[in-house]
């Protein structure tokens, strides 16, 4: 009696646990699958009373889909069979709503094995179900991302260094299918030197060691052409900390680099067409102070050349003084012309002809040891230039030529037809142009000496052996008439100069105004100079004196002005365009305002773009001499319309064409 007591009492103690346990499921079925008994985790778990559930089939928990595949009745046939029955699936809460469960049935069995029914208990898996698929959504997201990646080759490598996976990046990059490169060592990207110099296994090793490598290096692709690779190794750990292998992540940055080096390329020429562009501002205005004290040295010494008599040797000194100015004129020339405010006249000009009279004076210049050869066709179009100062350019470059052969050697004129399209990375304002070569077979030019040639006072000849302006100077010249100097050279393989020239649009000759005689009379004239140099003031003002002309003076043009004024007389101006607050050009049209029928003489030591009247008014170049001042003069009078009709025939003044 008292063991069934107990029996009893272990029974109610049982019952009682199952029924509190609330994070299990746990309840009986019968061996036909009625629910025979229901605790609080099934309350929990299935949303059911245990007075909605009891004498219930529990097939009622599983989906639709499981009842109609029978799996209720197979899982009750597993337990029978092999004495238990595990799974997970998903189940149904009284509200519909699914729930992600671990479930295990055990057949329950009386002392004498008859069937009893079944014992069945579920555990709710939900939230680690939900985990794991939303990992698994994630990992897949992100395998997915990383297969259609198309700019970074993304893959992986096998601790020992052989590809297990392979992106669409990669492919594109590297040029291999999925098939070709899978299992296949990585050492395959690279160079041969490098695989001979150790560098796949020192990337892993690094790797490893450090937990990163990242380096910038030359790769090969499948069909063998190289490409600039930035290269980044990361190795994959277990969280045991196992080597699993490696993530290899390689970007093609060869355009990148390009790209780059264009910019830099790009912001270098921006740099040295700034500084050239400051160089030729600075070599402008020194060149323009210079011509104003030549104007008055060479004035000077013209007037002092009439009064020195037949003095010889007084004459001897006057005549180097002349030299030396005229040399320093030479100088300022060169100045303008690389600065491009160089007074052009241009015309069209026959570049045959043209090398061919020079050829002359370059043999007798260069020497014997100089041999000059021509390959210029006749039928080469007129180009557009200043017919002095491209002699003197050609008698520069060769020059140069013949310093790059100090041992004797070939000078070639050569010259062809061409599009500007041909001038490689060069941009050219018009569409053809004669591109005139000069070709030495001299020592050539290193890459450092070429990019500075052509740079103003930049020279190889040595101390007091070169002013460096003569490059320049003819640089200078060609971007002032369209055109382009293009130096090409290598150390050892000679020079070519390249001046490229637009062809002459129009091949009208422009009538040449017919100068005056030196010794022609002029009748006398009240002339107004204006000058903010005092010293070309003064200098100008005895010139014209000196020829028998009456002159006053004024520093600016308010203080011109103020010459008409007083003195109505005044027969002609002659102005310097440069001046402070009010220019030449603005003169002249404030002068014109008062007296439309003054004749006016612009001076000017460089050339300026003018517009309206000043474009159209004669102009003296500094430094010049009497007999320009005679020149101007004239035609400055011969072009103004109620002067010309009012003088007459024998007034002294010579014929001129406007």
């Amino acid at each position: 009696m008292a063991e069934q007591l107990r029996r009893v009492l272990d029974e109610d103690r049982f019952r009682l646990l199952v029924e509190a346990v609330a994070d299990y499921a746990i309840y009986m079925i019968d061996p036909q699958g009625i629910v025979t008994s229901w605790n609080a985790g099934a309350r929990r778990f299935k949303g059911y009373q245990e007075a909605e559930i009891l004498g219930a089939h529990f097939s009622c928990f599983y989906t639709a889909e499981d009842r109609q595949a029978g799996l209720p009745g197979r899982a009750l046939d597993t337990a029978l069979a092999e004495g238990r029955f595990e799974s997970e699936g998903w189940q149904v809460h009284k509200d519909g709503s699914r729930l992600w469960c671990h479930v295990v049935i055990d057949p329950i069995r009386d002392a004498g094995g008859q069937l009893l029914g079944f014992a069945k208990i579920i555990r709710d898996l939900t939230e680690r179900k939900v985990a794991e698929e939303t990992l698994k959504q994630s990992e897949q997201q992100f395998r997915l991302l990383v297969q259609s990646v198309t700019d970074y080759a993304i893959y992986m490598l096998d601790p020992e260094g052989r590809v297990s996976s392979w992106n669409l990046g990669a492919q594109r990059i590297k040029g291999y299918m999925p098939q070709e490169i899978i299992g296949e060592h990585f050492s395959r990207f690279y160079t041969e030197q490098d695989r001979l110099d150790g560098e796949p296994q020192r990337a892993l090793d690094i790797a490893t060691c450090e937990g990163r490598f990242e380096k910038q290096a030359w790769r090969v692709r499948k069909d063998g052409t190289q490409f600039l690779a930035h290269v980044i190794i990361d190795p994959i750990r277990s969280d045991a900390g196992e080597l699993l292998g490696f993530a290899k992540v390689t970007r093609d940055i060869s355009e990148a680099v390009e790209a780059q080096k264009a910019l830099e390329s790009a912001r270098e020429a921006l740099f040295q067409a700034q500084k050239m562009q400051a160089i030729g501002q600075l070599s402008g205005g020194i060149a323009h102070d210079f011509n104003n004290l030549l104007t008055v040295i060479l004035g000077n010494l013209e007037l002092a050349r009439k009064r020195i008599g037949g003095d010889p040797k007084l004459a001897r000194l006057l005549d180097n003084a002349v030299i030396g100015a005229e040399r320093g004129v030479s100088l300022t020339q060169r100045m303008l012309a690389f600065a491009r405010r160089q007074e052009l006249k241009t015309e069209p000009v026959a570049l045959t002809q043209l090398v061919t009279n020079l050829s002359g004076l370059l043999g007798s210049s260069l020497g014997p040891q100089v041999t000059i050869l021509t390959e210029l066709p006749e039928s080469l179009p007129t180009v557009l230039a200043d017919v002095n100062q491209l002699e003197l350019a050609l008698l520069n470059l060769a020059t140069n030529a013949r310093d790059a052969m100090p041992g004797g050697g070939t000078l070639l004129f050569k010259a062809d037809l061409c599009d500007s399209s041909q001038a490689a990375g060069v941009n050219l304002p018009h569409e053809r142009y004669v591109r005139l070569c000069v070709i030495d077979s001299g020592e050539g030019m290193d890459e450092q000496t070429l990019a500075l040639a052509a740079d103003p006072f930049f020279t190889t000849k040595g101390l007091g052996k070169g002013t460096g302006l003569g490059l320049s100077m003819v640089h200078g010249l060609a971007e002032q008439l369209g055109g382009r100097l293009i130096l090409k050279s290598r150390k050892g393989q000679g020079t070519t100069a390249e001046l490229w020239l637009p062809l002459a649009t129009q091949a009208i000759q422009a009538a040449a105004a017919r100068a005056p005689s030196a010794g022609a009379a002029q009748q006398p004239l009240c002339v107004l100079v204006v000058d903010d140099d005092s010293l070309v003031l003064t200098s100008t003002t005895l010139l014209l004196e000196d020829l028998g002309h009456q002159v006053l003076c004024a520093m600016s043009g308010a203080q011109a002005l103020q010459r008409f004024a007083e003195c109505p007389a005044i027969d002609l101006m002659i102005t310097d365009l440069a001046m402070p607050v009010m220019d030449g050009g603005q003169l002249a049209s404030a002068v014109r305002q008062l007296r439309p029928d003054l004749p006016i003489i612009l001076a000017s030591g460089y050339a300026q773009r003018l517009e309206g009247l000043a474009a159209a008014l004669p102009r003296v170049p500094k430094p010049y001499t009497q007999l320009q001042l005679i020149e101007a003069l004239a035609q400055a009078v011969a072009q103004t319309p109620a002067r010309r009709n009012e003088a007459p025939p024998d007034a002294g003044l010579p014929a001129t064409a406007g």
